[in-house]
């Protein structure tokens, strides 16, 4: 299997990033790494954040135990601001997984062409 077949699957299939630690750039997939956890973690957080929440109202009575009252609690919660940092978030996420997955290629067809 060639060097960019390689990166590619990893950086698509793992993680982004790991395309460029098998090809050795560790700055670039350091950054990418980095800035693809970073947004995962603010996800996750808030995702996590909302769920306690809801399920501290669902303890108290406040909300009953069924899918439309929770899927009501659960679109009213959300306001624009955080609607649209999560979009930013998930935006950095997508961008850095393509631009992992691309520049991987990009980088494993050169060192192929150098072997």
């Amino acid at each position: 299997m060639r060097i960019s077949t390689k990166a590619v699957l990893l950086s698509t299939l793992v993680f982004p990033g790991a395309g460029h630690f098998y090809l050795k750039k560790y700055f670039t997939a350091i950054v990418l790494t980095s800035v693809t956890l970073g947004s995962l973690y603010y996800l996750i957080t808030k995702t996590v954040e909302k769920a306690m929440q809801i399920a501290e109202k669902i303890q108290s009575g406040e909300v009953q135990l069924d899918v439309i009252g929770i899927t009501e609690l659960i679109s009213r919660q959300t306001s624009d601001a955080e609607i649209q940092a999560q979009n930013i978030a998930t935006a950095i996420l997508l961008i850095c997984w393509f631009v992992g997955v691309v520049d991987s290629y990009r980088v494993g067809r050169m060192q192929n062409r150098e072997t």
